[in-house]
């Protein structure tokens, strides 16, 4: 029986989850800024990151891990890619035995190109692992509006009690146990997200828009194939479903990024005006690496990476992209 949790991270997704939690199990968020701990202890909510929204009086919050962790059942980390491993070694001599450590970040190292629940294995080997990915706009889930996502884990009972703990009549969990497929969907999906808001800071159009994440999600699904994951999953909540929502909405910050950098703003810029992170500007040289080493093609992350770590321009970008040689849609 899970009977208290902690969330490593009080970023917007971070605390979400944290507010879905707390109102069925003893929950405790940890932040790394002291302030955003004492705003939600006091009644303040995270105004840094999710200003404006209430969070529910049982959510409790602390800046320091050891007490975040003290007598946890399930951790659910939270914290983006950059410090994923260092925060994950900080908890592993606060962590009782055995206990379930489940991903939030969707992203890669960037020095290894290891998934999240790799680093979990290799930090914590004797910790069942997860992910919890999907179309998942915190401040909607926030809201109260409708959702889904999925959960999946190296141990099927773990999956089945956060099922239990997160599903409400608004947000539907499903399970899976395709680690690498959903870890994969929820990567990449990021840098096809900076593709398709440059090609609408272009001014493309629609039909434009629409063919680039179609081909973007034929990347996705080559690469999650290549490496082991189930196309099922990645035409499910965890690509498909993911991509869609994060290439089309204005709440995403990936698809904000691009749109900024196709409008003429530099990546420096955009990236340093943000007080979260966008993956998909660190995922995009890891997916093209990966990508190299399993012998497959993906134009499109090659081109995000050309912008944001080899300075091209994002027309330039596009005109290669529409210049490529013809070839059949499936092969």
């Amino acid at each position: 029986m899970t009977t208290k949790v902690a969330v490593i991270g009080a970023g917007s997704w971070g605390t979400t989850v944290a507010a879905l939690l707390a109102p069925r199990v003893a929950t405790t968020l940890w932040a790394r800024r002291p302030e955003v701990a004492a705003d939600i202890n006091t009644g303040l909510g995270n105004r840094r990151y999710l200003d404006g929204f209430t969070l529910p009086a049982p959510l409790t919050a602390t800046d320091q891990l050891a007490e975040a962790l003290d007598g946890v059942d399930l951790v659910i980390m939270g914290v983006p890619t950059q410090g994923f491993r260092t925060v994950l070694a900080e908890a592993a001599p606060l962590l009782p035995a055995s206990v379930p450590v489940i991903s939030l970040a969707k992203g890669f190292e960037q020095t290894t190109h290891q998934r999240m629940t790799q680093i979990i294995t290799e930090v914590l080997p004797d910790h069942p692992t997860g992910v919890l990915t999907g179309p998942n706009l915190a401040k909607e889930i926030l809201a109260g509006q409708s959702a889904a996502t999925v959960v999946a884990c190296t141990d099927s009972a773990v999956a089945a009690v956060l099922q239990d703990l997160l599903t409400s009549d608004t947000f539907r969990v499903y399970t899976n146990q395709d680690l690498v497929g959903c870890e994969i969907g929820g990567a990449v999906k990021n840098v096809i997200a900076l593709a398709a808001g440059m090609a609408e800071g272009l001014g493309t159009g629609d039909n434009a828009r629409a063919a680039l994440i179609t081909r973007g999600l034929a990347e996705l699904t080559r690469l999650g194939e290549a490496l082991g994951g189930d196309p099922r999953t990645l035409s499910g909540l965890a690509g498909l479903g993911d991509t869609l929502v994060t290439c089309m909405s204005p709440q995403s910050r990936n698809r904000t990024v691009g749109e900024r950098v196709g409008r003429g703003e530099t990546p420096a810029e955009v990236l340093a005006s943000m007080t979260q992170v966008a993956e998909g500007a660190r995922a995009a040289g890891a997916v093209c690496a990966l990508a190299d080493e399993a012998g497959i093609e993906v134009p499109i992350a090659q081109g995000v990476r050309a912008v944001f770590d080899q300075g091209q321009k994002p027309a330039e970008v596009w005109a290669t992209l529409m210049t490529r040689q013809a070839r059949p849609e499936v092969d």
